[in-house]
């Protein structure tokens, strides 16, 4: 599933992510005063997608956490676009915007904390995955995370047109670095069957239903043949929570294949001296 941010009307979703506008007054007459607010309401819609994903998002779904009716939340937010475009923005001020302990010249290292930092974010929140980068929110902590990256390859030296291409690498590597993380999470609620049961089951099926295979795909199977992977950071420490097997792959992938992108940005400094 994926979802389309900006869907809503543009002055009214730009006026609440930048907060240029008053908010709205509270109703007046006898009783209590409502104690909702443009913060609360996105508090509880970021609360309800990061608990019930996605699919569990309306404006109802939201009233009932705050206790309160959808129409009520109508007069803050004017419907589930604009609140979407809230949410993604919001979420989004997790992200550290400096990485003061680093050496301000060891780019490497920088960039290295900041994918790490940016892969836990999209664990944290699974369903912001959803939310396609083709049309960006355009508001203040999705342009300050943004920023904060363009900093860091600033310090590589590289000339602005090749810095726009690694922006346009690094986020997309690890958001699909954290899609799998997420997916490895949710596979076996999502099912029913544990990892190990599945592939237990279709390895088993595999062998019997293509004893040819190592012949028919011999690239593959002399991968498999040559050794397992590298060991994943940790395991086997004593006290050390273990990882799934689907979890500790993906996450090792990231780890390489990141190293593998910044040996290639160092590559790219190298050239142009």
């Amino acid at each position: 599933m994926v979802v389309f941010a900006g869907q809503g009307d543009p002055r009214r979703s730009l006026s609440l992510l930048w907060r240029a506008d008053a908010p709205p007054p509270t109703r007046g007459g006898p009783g209590p005063k409502p104690r909702l607010s443009v913060d609360a309401i996105v508090a509880a819609a970021v609360a309800l997608a990061d608990e019930e994903g996605m699919g569990a998002l309306s404006m109802r779904a939201v009233g009932d956490r705050l206790g309160r009716t959808a129409m009520a939340l109508y007069t803050y937010v004017p419907g589930k676009s604009e609140l979407l475009d809230l949410m993604y923005d919001a979420v989004h001020a997790e992200l550290p915007t400096a990485y003061t302990e680093s050496d301000p010249g060891d780019w490497r290292a920088a960039l290295t904390a900041w994918a790490g930092e940016v892969l836990e974010f999209y664990v944290r929140h699974p369903w912001v995955l959803q939310v396609s980068q083709a049309r960006p929110v355009l508001g203040p902590h999705e342009y300050a995370g943004l920023d904060t990256l363009v900093t860091l390859l600033r310090a590589t030296g590289l000339e602005a047109g090749v810095l726009r291409r690694l922006v346009g690498t690094l986020f997309p590597f690890v958001r699909g670095s954290a899609q799998a993380v997420a997916d490895a999470r949710l596979a076996a609620a999502a099912t029913g069957s544990s990892d190990e049961e599945w592939w237990a089951a279709r390895s088993a099926a595999l062998l019997e239903l293509v004893p040819d295979f190592a012949e028919r795909f011999p690239a593959v199977s002399g991968l498999e043949a040559e050794g397992p992977a590298e060991p994943y950071p940790g395991e086997g420490t004593e006290g050390a929570e273990p990882v799934p097997y689907p979890e500790r792959e993906a996450r090792e992938t990231f780890r390489v294949g990141l190293g593998v992108l910044l040996d290639g940005i160092e590559a790219a400094r190298v050239g142009r001296t």
